[in-house]
């Protein structure tokens, strides 16, 4: 993966070697359901397009789900003070490190040319959306898809390829890829009311009714 570059007259390309994550709140201090994802998300479209995954995480009140958080952190601060030593769990862990690490040594796949052509076919299919999307409502979308979006499903198939030692990024990664950026990115961008209002008799009449009832200016 690389950033380019192009500031006080110098333009040039330069290797990303980290991977960024990162967190914000929304300025209300909590989600708001009826306000749009731009009002929610309140960052530049510039910032946060070069992320390859949007997740909208939301405190819903629900009784199971606290409970099992709440019985969580308590078991967590309750064994803080034994001993750690739990000789699978260490294993298990180095196991999954060294295996990550061998896949990201070993592997480098390629996007196959039926993964690439029906990668193409989604990327165009989330720019026709999101274009439809913005002519409905007037407003464009909180998270832009721009060809750094296209690039983020690449790197995701071939994430995908590689967990399985596989040297060919397949379809089968792509829709897997493509799916998982629905259910973060895009399903951010469409998040909250973003939609327009169609104007009815009723609505018409109840407008006069409060127009008529509320002088102008009040």
């Amino acid at each position: 993966q690389t950033i380019s570059i192009a500031k006080a007259g110098i333009t040039t390309v330069l290797n990303s070697r980290t991977s960024v994550l990162a967190a914000a709140n929304p300025p209300s201090g909590r989600y708001d359901d009826l306000k749009t994802a731009q009002e929610n998300i309140d960052l530049q479209t510039t910032i946060l397009s070069r992320f390859d995954l949007i997740f909208i995480v939301k405190d819903k009140r629900d009784f199971s789900r606290d409970k099992i958080i709440a019985s969580h952190i308590i078991k967590v601060h309750a064994s803080a003070d034994r001993s750690s030593s739990d000789n699978r769990s260490v294993k298990e862990e180095n196991w999954l490190k060294r295996y990550i690490q061998y896949c990201r040594s070993q592997c480098r796949p390629r996007l196959s040319e039926s993964a690439a052509i029906r990668l193409q076919n989604e990327y165009v299919k989330f720019r026709q959306d999101m274009r439809r999307q913005a002519n409905e409502t007037g407003e464009a979308s909180a998270v832009p898809i721009t060809v750094r979006q296209l690039e983020a499903i690449v790197r995701l198939s071939e994430a995908l390829a590689k967990m399985k030692l596989s040297h060919v990024a397949t379809e089968v990664d792509v829709v897997e890829a493509v799916n998982l950026f629905k259910v973060a990115t895009v399903e951010a961008a469409q998040s909250g009311i973003n939609q327009v209002v169609t104007s009815t008799p009723e609505i018409q009449q109840a407008e006069t009714q409060i127009k008529r009832r509320i002088g102008i200016g009040m």
